[in-house]
């Protein structure tokens, strides 16, 4: 049960800033990532407003007060470290405020490559007129790996453009309106080459970690492309780097990286089939009237003792729909 006045303590970096709004009961303070855990001791709420990957393990011990967790991504990997997955704490995600951005993102990526605009780019840049023959996405088979709220919206918007969208999940089950079906993630390999498209939406887990490596990337089409929204380390770097540069696979739009920011050495940088961007497919420019909406309604919620929407599982990590 919540206290008579409710302590929301956002931790933030100093470009977040912004005036917190008025709530009856509720008190505001913030606090950079690096004064949390001499600070935490306050906070009854906990916004993350900073994406920073830390060390939390000093903030826990002094979170006696605390109830509840909020995170301004959907993804809470970053996060959820053994003291925040065994902790007495509630945990929600900001899955849903960031899902229409990412698809669009993903469909100006696969758009972008199958019609080979940054080749058609670079020939702008050297002033040379060369005519080139392109492919399209009509009818061609995609793959979500990820049938979570982001996905579904990628497979709506990829559906809208003429594909035949299926998705990869942790079961077998019939398709619904987004996917025609819904297919085993634990046998990808075995059916990756059926699709001129694999995007990736899948949270960061144990089980996904390395979900994409040699022998997947070895099973696609030498013509099909990887998108990459969900994190870095869900793809093998190495070995996606060297099917890039060999043709295994015909080309990827990247907006995550197993290390962030990318280093000026990898060979990423370098590649003509590749499109990489810096972590910022959800980013869209009303990003924070969104979250600060969606985490309003849950503090209403809070307040009046109802149960919080988008309740992530800390075992599994992530929403359990």
């Amino acid at each position: 049960m919540a206290s008579p006045v409710v302590n929301v303590l956002v931790v933030e970096s100093d470009s977040d800033r912004k005036a917190f709004p008025s709530i009856a009961g509720v008190q505001f303070r913030r606090c950079a990532i690096d004064e949390l855990a001499d600070t935490v001791s306050w906070a009854e709420v906990l916004l993350f407003r900073t994406f920073e990957a830390v060390d939390l393990q000093a903030v826990w011990p002094n979170a006696a007060n605390l109830q509840w967790i909020h995170a301004s991504s959907a993804g809470v990997d970053r996060l959820l470290d053994p003291g925040l997955r065994e902790g007495p704490w509630l945990l929600t995600n900001s899955g849903g405020i960031l899902d229409h951005a990412i698809a669009e993102y993903v469909a100006a990526g696969i758009l972008a490559s199958v019609k080979k605009l940054p080749q058609a780019l670079r020939r702008q840049r050297e002033r040379v007129w060369e005519h080139r023959v392109s492919s399209g996405v009509r009818g061609k088979r995609a793959l979500v790996v990820g049938p979570g709220s982001i996905g579904r919206e990628i497979g709506r918007v990829l559906g809208a453009l003429g594909m035949r969208v299926d998705a990869s999940g942790t079961s077998e089950r019939p398709g619904d309106a987004e996917f025609a079906r819904i297919r085993h993630v634990q046998e990808l390999r075995s059916y990756a080459g059926e699709y001129a498209v694999i995007v990736l939406a899948t949270p960061l887990t144990e089980r996904t970690r390395g979900l994409v490596g040699t022998e997947v990337l070895a099973a696609m089409s030498p013509d099909a492309g990887l998108v990459n929204i969900s994190r870095g380390p869900v793809v093998d770097e190495q070995a996606l780097c060297a099917a890039l540069a060999s043709g295994t696979i015909g080309w990827a739009v990247l907006d995550v990286f197993e290390v962030e920011p990318l280093p000026a050495s990898s060979p990423l940088w370098n590649l003509d089939n590749v499109i990489l961007t810096a972590h910022l497919a959800g980013d869209a420019d009303d990003f924070a009237e969104r979250l600060w909406q969606l985490f309003e309604e849950n503090l209403e919620r809070y307040l009046h003792g109802s149960p919080l929407v988008n309740v992530v599982d800390k075992q599994t990590g992530y929403v359990q729909r």
